[in-house]
C-alpha cells in the first residue's frame, strides 16, 4: 500500500506561482510513475502532468510551458511547480501513483490517490 499526502495548495493571484508537493509513504515510489490530476467544481477530474520512473514527463496542453513536474526519489516525493497561474487553474489537485514505470494521462491507470489540496487562483 502507498499513502500519498499533498501539500502546498492555497490562494494565489493570477500570474503568480505555487508549488505542490506529494509525499509518499508505505513503500518507495522510485519505480512508480506519478501523476497530478485536478478537479474543478462541477467538472470531471482531468489530467495535469505525469512523470515516469525514469523522469520522462507528460503534460496536458492547458498547462504545457507553465507547469513542471519533478520527482525527488531520495525523499520519496513528487512536486508540481505551477507558474503563470490562471483563474481556470482553480481546482482540487490530486497526486497519484501507479504500479508501472511508464507514465499515463489516464486516471484509471493509477492505483493510489491522495486526498487532494485546494488551489484557488484569484483574478
Amino acid at each position: 500500500q502507498v499513502q500519498l499526502v499533498e501539500s502546498g495548495g492555497g490562494l494565489v493571484q493570477a500570474g503568480g506561482p505555487l508549488r505542490l508537493s506529494c509525499a509518499a509513504s508505505g513503500r518507495t515510489v522510485t519505480n512508480s510513475a506519478m501523476g497530478w490530476f485536478r478537479q474543478a467544481p462541477g467538472k470531471e477530474r482531468e489530467f495535469v502532468a505525469a512523470i515516469s520512473s525514469g523522469g520522462s514527463t507528460l503534460y496536458a496542453d492547458s498547462v504545457k510551458g507553465r507547469f513542471t513536474i519533478s520527482r525527488d526519489n531520495a525523499r520519496n516525493m513528487v512536486n508540481l511547480q505551477m507558474n503563470s497561474l490562471k483563474p481556470e487553474d482553480t481546482a482540487v489537485y490530486y497526486c497519484a501513483a501507479r504500479g508501472y514505470r511508464s507514465a499515463t494521462s489516464s486516471a484509471t491507470g493509477y492505483d493510489y490517490w491522495g486526498q487532494g489540496t485546494q488551489v484557488t487562483v484569484s483574478s
